[in-house]
Protein backbone atom coordinates (compact mmCIF):
# COMPACT_ATOMS: atom_id res chain seq x y z
CA UNK A 1 0.00 0.00 0.00
CA UNK A 2 1.04 3.39 -1.01
CA UNK A 3 1.71 5.83 1.66
CA UNK A 4 0.91 9.65 1.86
CA UNK A 5 2.77 12.55 3.23
CA UNK A 6 0.10 14.14 4.87
CA UNK A 7 2.33 16.72 6.44
CA UNK A 8 3.82 17.64 2.61
CA UNK A 9 -0.09 17.56 1.89
CA UNK A 10 -1.43 19.83 4.35
CA UNK A 11 1.98 22.70 3.95
CA UNK A 12 0.91 22.25 0.16
CA UNK A 13 -2.79 23.18 0.46
CA UNK A 14 -1.61 26.38 2.84
CA UNK A 15 0.94 27.93 0.08
CA UNK A 16 -2.04 27.11 -2.48
CA UNK A 17 -4.40 29.05 0.25
CA UNK A 18 -1.98 31.85 0.44
CA UNK A 19 -1.15 32.39 -3.18
CA UNK A 20 -4.87 31.59 -4.67
CA UNK A 21 -7.52 32.57 -1.88
CA UNK A 22 -8.80 35.93 -1.82
CA UNK A 23 -10.28 36.93 1.68
CA UNK A 24 -13.81 37.30 1.48
CA UNK A 25 -14.35 40.74 0.45
CA UNK A 26 -11.51 40.75 -1.65
CA UNK A 27 -12.81 38.79 -4.23
CA UNK A 28 -13.32 40.15 -7.40
CA UNK A 29 -16.57 39.52 -8.78
CA UNK A 30 -17.64 36.24 -11.35
CA UNK A 31 -17.60 36.29 -15.02
CA UNK A 32 -20.25 34.02 -14.45
CA UNK A 33 -23.92 34.12 -13.73
CA UNK A 34 -24.50 30.50 -12.44
CA UNK A 35 -24.90 27.38 -13.68
CA UNK A 36 -27.56 27.10 -16.18
CA UNK A 37 -27.90 23.61 -16.33
CA UNK A 38 -26.40 20.55 -15.82
CA UNK A 39 -26.90 17.54 -18.48
CA UNK A 40 -26.92 14.02 -18.04
CA UNK A 41 -28.41 11.31 -20.04
CA UNK A 42 -31.32 9.61 -19.78
CA UNK A 43 -32.36 6.09 -21.55
CA UNK A 44 -35.85 6.48 -20.92
CA UNK A 45 -37.61 9.72 -20.75
CA UNK A 46 -41.06 8.69 -18.83
CA UNK A 47 -38.77 6.78 -16.32
CA UNK A 48 -36.97 9.55 -15.66
CA UNK A 49 -40.11 12.20 -15.19
CA UNK A 50 -41.40 9.18 -13.13
CA UNK A 51 -38.29 9.71 -10.75
CA UNK A 52 -37.71 13.48 -10.90
CA UNK A 53 -40.25 14.68 -11.30
CA UNK A 54 -42.93 12.12 -9.48
CA UNK A 55 -40.27 11.27 -6.52
CA UNK A 56 -38.41 13.90 -5.88
CA UNK A 57 -40.82 16.75 -6.88
CA UNK A 58 -38.46 18.23 -8.62
CA UNK A 59 -41.15 19.93 -11.85
CA UNK A 60 -40.76 18.90 -15.23
CA UNK A 61 -40.36 22.80 -17.09
CA UNK A 62 -39.99 21.86 -21.03
CA UNK A 63 -39.14 19.22 -23.19
CA UNK A 64 -37.72 19.59 -27.15
CA UNK A 65 -35.69 18.37 -29.70
CA UNK A 66 -31.90 18.49 -28.85
CA UNK A 67 -30.51 20.25 -31.38
CA UNK A 68 -27.48 18.50 -31.63
CA UNK A 69 -29.06 15.03 -32.63
CA UNK A 70 -32.33 14.38 -34.72
CA UNK A 71 -35.12 12.86 -32.76
CA UNK A 72 -33.53 12.95 -29.05
CA UNK A 73 -34.82 14.57 -26.26
CA UNK A 74 -33.61 17.59 -24.28
CA UNK A 75 -35.71 17.97 -21.54
CA UNK A 76 -35.56 20.37 -17.77
CA UNK A 77 -36.31 20.05 -14.16
CA UNK A 78 -36.38 23.13 -11.77
CA UNK A 79 -34.30 22.15 -8.96
CA UNK A 80 -34.40 25.36 -7.23
CA UNK A 81 -33.14 29.00 -6.99
CA UNK A 82 -33.52 29.18 -10.71
CA UNK A 83 -31.23 26.04 -11.13
CA UNK A 84 -31.86 23.00 -14.04
CA UNK A 85 -31.25 19.43 -14.25
CA UNK A 86 -31.37 18.62 -17.95
CA UNK A 87 -31.41 15.18 -19.29
CA UNK A 88 -30.99 14.03 -23.31
CA UNK A 89 -32.38 10.92 -24.62
CA UNK A 90 -29.92 9.20 -27.60
CA UNK A 91 -32.28 7.29 -29.67
CA UNK A 92 -30.52 4.65 -31.75
CA UNK A 93 -27.02 5.71 -30.72
CA UNK A 94 -25.58 2.42 -28.76
CA UNK A 95 -23.35 3.63 -26.14
CA UNK A 96 -22.34 0.62 -24.57
CA UNK A 97 -19.97 0.64 -22.13
CA UNK A 98 -19.25 4.10 -23.14
CA UNK A 99 -22.06 5.15 -21.13
CA UNK A 100 -20.30 3.95 -17.87
CA UNK A 101 -17.58 5.97 -18.53
CA UNK A 102 -19.36 9.16 -18.91
CA UNK A 103 -21.35 8.16 -16.13
CA UNK A 104 -24.61 9.87 -17.63
CA UNK A 105 -23.03 13.05 -17.55
CA UNK A 106 -22.73 15.26 -20.85
CA UNK A 107 -21.48 18.62 -19.57
CA UNK A 108 -22.27 21.87 -17.32
CA UNK A 109 -23.29 24.50 -18.94
CA UNK A 110 -22.52 28.05 -17.14
CA UNK A 111 -24.58 30.92 -18.30
CA UNK A 112 -22.27 34.42 -18.72
CA UNK A 113 -23.37 37.77 -20.21
CA UNK A 114 -23.36 38.00 -24.35
CA UNK A 115 -20.32 40.26 -23.28
CA UNK A 116 -18.53 38.17 -21.04
CA UNK A 117 -19.09 35.08 -23.51
CA UNK A 118 -17.49 36.78 -26.59
CA UNK A 119 -14.72 38.32 -23.97
CA UNK A 120 -14.26 34.79 -22.38
CA UNK A 121 -14.31 33.33 -25.86
CA UNK A 122 -11.37 35.43 -27.00
CA UNK A 123 -9.37 34.04 -23.78
CA UNK A 124 -9.90 30.60 -25.02
CA UNK A 125 -8.57 31.77 -28.32
CA UNK A 126 -5.25 32.96 -26.52
CA UNK A 127 -4.93 30.24 -24.01
CA UNK A 128 -5.71 27.71 -27.39
CA UNK A 129 -7.89 25.96 -25.87
CA UNK A 130 -9.85 24.41 -28.61
CA UNK A 131 -13.74 24.52 -28.56
CA UNK A 132 -17.49 23.67 -30.32
CA UNK A 133 -19.35 26.82 -31.21
CA UNK A 134 -23.28 25.77 -31.32
CA UNK A 135 -25.88 27.96 -32.81
CA UNK A 136 -23.29 31.59 -32.19
CA UNK A 137 -24.50 31.47 -28.13
CA UNK A 138 -22.77 27.88 -27.14
CA UNK A 139 -19.39 27.17 -26.50
CA UNK A 140 -18.32 23.83 -25.66
CA UNK A 141 -14.57 22.90 -24.61
CA UNK A 142 -12.69 20.10 -22.15
CA UNK A 143 -11.77 21.26 -18.61
CA UNK A 144 -8.57 20.22 -17.43
CA UNK A 145 -9.70 16.88 -16.84
CA UNK A 146 -11.33 16.25 -19.93
CA UNK A 147 -14.75 17.43 -18.14
CA UNK A 148 -17.02 18.85 -20.89
CA UNK A 149 -17.72 22.53 -20.53
CA UNK A 150 -20.35 24.92 -21.69
CA UNK A 151 -20.51 28.77 -21.86
CA UNK A 152 -23.76 29.96 -22.94
CA UNK A 153 -24.76 33.51 -23.43
CA UNK A 154 -28.72 32.60 -22.79
CA UNK A 155 -30.03 34.28 -19.47
CA UNK A 156 -30.54 31.70 -16.75
CA UNK A 157 -34.35 30.00 -17.45
CA UNK A 158 -33.99 30.51 -21.19
CA UNK A 159 -32.79 28.03 -24.32
CA UNK A 160 -32.06 28.86 -27.83
CA UNK A 161 -35.31 31.37 -27.59
CA UNK A 162 -37.30 29.01 -25.29
CA UNK A 163 -38.42 29.31 -21.61
CA UNK A 164 -37.33 26.44 -19.78
CA UNK A 165 -37.94 27.75 -16.31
Amino acid sequence: MATIDLDAITKDRERIKKQYLAPEGERPESSARGIHHAALLSSDVRRTIDFYQGLLEFPLTEIFENRDYAGSDHFFFDVGAGNLLAFFTLPGLDLGPYAEVLGGHHHIAISVTREKWDYLRAKLDDAGVAYHLESKVSIYFPGPDGERLELLADPLGEMYGTKVL
